[in-house]
């Protein structure tokens, strides 16, 4: 007998052996064979309960083949054998996303199922554990928040602006009111405001859609296109006054002289009444900068409306402002049956210094000189 049908008789009787529960012979086939299968030899260790040398014959698996489905499975259950659900969480894990980008063999379903339901337990039981060892922890935010994440709670929401990306600032969704010594006087104005906002509805009670179709550039992916239902009142637009809306709404304009506002000519600043019909929902998107907040300062605000920002969600309340970076993904919706109407306005991020906001007004129209901006249309 040669020695290639020597392997090949080894190897059947070996899978005969384990076929009939015959673990001693299996594994004694098995080492005889001058290359056993590993899969084989991994099957007989487990059978034998040797987690050691079923580990060891996984690993000569993923040595040569790290996305190997049934090896990752199987290192997931030899792990939990152990006791090392964590470790077992791990596998189990890349097995169901190795799966998810190649897909899987019928006869592999049930194990990627065991896997699913295994890391579910897994995950209660941590979620149990770490909950009850630092329930003595002082209620800290940012302790909460990175716990939410560990634990699937929330997911990690970061800043994607779609047209540019300034480095080095903190990923934050809210800033805080009294943050800003510019907020409280604006706040301050909120009825003289609101009383222009009724003067003006009484003769125009729709406003402009928000997201609109430009001749010369591609129509937004936005279902509120063209749509008043998410309407617009400008006071400042791309840089410029709107002459007749800052004449017929002068504490608007006195308001909004108080706001650190960028100054870039042809594109900043933006300021607008932000008009939500009832059952409108702006879907999750992302701003054109983080150079910059959006302030929404709420003027005519019913129950069940909300803005979310990254994990956190906040509802407006008539005179307090909310501040946050749009270039996090971020929504609105307005689920009542009467239209929510803010004040709107964007102002420098509190970060960048002068000097850096001079620079980036002077790049910003280095790029516009090349063609027009690109259009804040909430796409």
């Amino acid at each position: 007998m040669n020695d290639q049908a020597r392997e090949t008789a080894l190897r059947d009787a070996a899978l005969a052996a384990l076929r009939r529960g015959d673990i001693r012979v299996a594994l004694a086939a098995l080492d005889e064979m001058t290359d056993p299968p590993a899969m084989l030899l991994a099957q007989a260790h487990n059978r034998n309960g040797d987690l050691d040398g079923e580990a060891a014959a996984l690993r000569r698996i993923l040595d040569g083949d790290m996305r190997n489905l049934p090896a990752l499975l199987a290192m997931g259950q030899n792990a939990l054998r152990r006791g090392d659900e964590r470790g077992s969480i791990s596998w189990y894990r890349a097995a169901l996303a190795q799966a998810a980008a190649t897909g899987a063999p019928p006869q592999i379903q049930p194990l990627l199922q065991q896997a699913q339901t295994s890391i579910a337990q897994s995950s209660q039981k941590f979620e149990y554990h770490l909950t009850n060892a630092i329930r003595d922890l002082p209620p800290l935010p940012r302790i909460a928040q990175a716990t939410d994440l560990l634990l699937g709670k929330t997911s990690l929401h970061l800043q994607q602006p779609s047209m540019f990306y300034f480095p080095g600032l903190p990923q934050r969704a809210f800033y805080e009111r009294p943050e800003f010594d510019w907020v409280a006087p604006i706040e301050a104005m909120t009825d003289a405001i609101v009383a222009e906002l009724v003067a003006v509805r009484t003769q125009e009670a729709e406003f402009a859609p928000y997201v609109q179709t430009s001749i010369d550039r591609p129509a937004p992916n936005n279902p509120l296109r063209d749509d008043p239902s998410w309407g617009a009142f400008y006071f400042w637009q791309n840089g410029a006054p709107v002459a007749d809306n800052s004449a017929r709404c002068p504490a608007v304009m006195a308001a909004l002289a108080h706001a650190p506002m960028p100054r870039i000519t042809g594109r900043s600043p933006n300021a607008l009444w932000s008009l939500l019909k009832p059952c409108t929902h702006i879907q999750p998107h992302h701003g054109l900068l983080n150079t910059r907040l959006i302030c929404h300062l709420p003027l005519l605000v019913p129950d069940d409306c909300a803005l979310r920002v990254g994990a956190e969600t906040r509802a407006w309340r008539k005179g307090e402002m909310l501040l946050f970076d749009d270039s996090i993904e971020h929504e609105a919706w307005n689920r009542s049956g009467e239209t929510r109407i803010i004040l709107l306005f964007e102002v420098w991020r509190p970060e960048i210094g002068m000097e850096e906001r001079e620079a980036l007004a002077s790049l910003f129209q280095a790029i516009d000189a090349f063609g027009p901006a690109q259009i804040d249309n909430g796409a």
